[in-house]
Order: structure tokens, then C-alpha cells, then sequence
């Protein structure tokens, strides 16, 4: 992997002028590079690959880099249930409010996926706790709906609104009985 970056740095970074009929071919080896150092990025953190995290994170890379449905590493690392690498990302400066193309949250991913460890670690960060997806949905909307009491409760006295509701009239409170609208 250093040698992988290393090269990606010396072809991206080594400001020497290029003649013209060359341009087209180093400027797509160089997007080319964008798009594996991007794809070993989120490699790393889906897996939970630390020492090759550790890599970006000293070289700099944007921790906040979406990909095409607007997925960050730390959304990643907190749906596949990795929290020493949430907890990496986190100290490294990630966003933990960044939402995706749907508007989910690292969050909302680790409450879904059940992974309480990961999710009292992000309620500890600064997002709001009512934080909504584009469906008008919270973090104690989505605890409730899957039975994460003790998320619900983390939720709860960390200042969640257990009154919200969701456009289609949804409250915590119904749903954590089961009881969804949708329409």
C-alpha cells in the first residue's frame, strides 16, 4: 500500500510540465489513481483494515470522501460493524454528521445493524440527535422501529425528541409497537 500511495503521490503530485500530447494520458493514469486510492479508502474502512486506513489518515486523504451514494468511511466502518475504526475516523477528524444520498447517518447505519458499541460512540460526538434522513426519519425513529431499547434509552438522555414524527405521521412510539404508516 505505501508504495501504491507513494506512486499515486509522485504522478499526482510532482508538478513537472507535461507536454501536450501526454497531458491526456497522465491526466487519465492520474484519475485512474483517484479511483483506486479511493476504492482501497473504502476497502479499508468496510473491512475494517486499520493499517491501511492508517495510511490515508497520516498521508492526509479527505476522511470526509463520499462515493457514489454518498457513503463515507465512517458510514461504512459503523454499518459493517468495525468500532476501532469508527473510533479511528472519529479521533482523525471524519465527519459523523455526514449524511448519504439518502440521508442516513453512521448512526442511523449502526442502529440498523444492531451494532450497540458503535452507535453510543457516535451519540457521543456533537450531531444532533434528531438528525433526519430525507424521509423525515431520527436515530430514535430507527432504534424504535428495530427494537434497539437500549439505543432508544442512550437516545433519550441525550436529548432525542421521542415526539417526532415522520411525514407519514410515524412516532417513536408506534413504531417501537410495530405500528408503521405508509401512506
Amino acid at each position: 500500500m505505501k508504495c501504491f500511495y507513494l506512486m499515486a503521490v509522485l504522478l499526482l503530485g510532482s508538478g513537472q510540465a507535461i507536454a501536450a500530447p501526454e497531458l491526456n494520458a497522465v491526466s487519465s493514469d492520474a484519475e485512474q489513481v483517484q479511483i483506486q486510492l479511493r476504492d482501497y479508502f473504502f476497502n479499508a474502512a468496510r473491512f475494517g483494515d486499520n493499517e491501511v486506513l492508517d495510511e490515508f489518515i497520516q498521508a492526509g486523504y479527505d476522511l470526509n470522501t463520499a462515493d457514489d451514494k454518498g457513503y463515507t468511511a465512517l458510514i461504512l466502518a459503523a454499518y459493517n460493524g468495525h468500532p476501532d475504526t469508527v473510533e479511528r475516523l472519529i479521533a482523525a477528524g471524519a465527519d459523523a454528521c455526514a449524511q448519504d444520498a439518502r440521508g442516513n447517518t453512521a448512526l442511523m447505519g449502526a442502529i440498523f445493524k444492531g451494532e450497540l458499541r458503535i452507535a453510543k460512540r457516535l451519540l457521543a460526538t456533537e450531531c444532533d440527535p434528531d438528525q433526519r434522513n430525507h424521509a423525515g426519519q431520527t436515530p430514535a425513529m430507527y432504534a424504535a422501529l428495530f427494537q434497539r431499547d437500549a439505543l432508544l434509552q442512550a437516545l433519550r438522555e441525550r436529548g432525542a425528541d421521542l415526539e417526532a414524527s415522520d411525514p407519514m405521521g410515524n412516532k417513536v412510539e408506534s413504531l417501537a409497537r410495530g405500528e408503521i404508516r405508509t401512506r
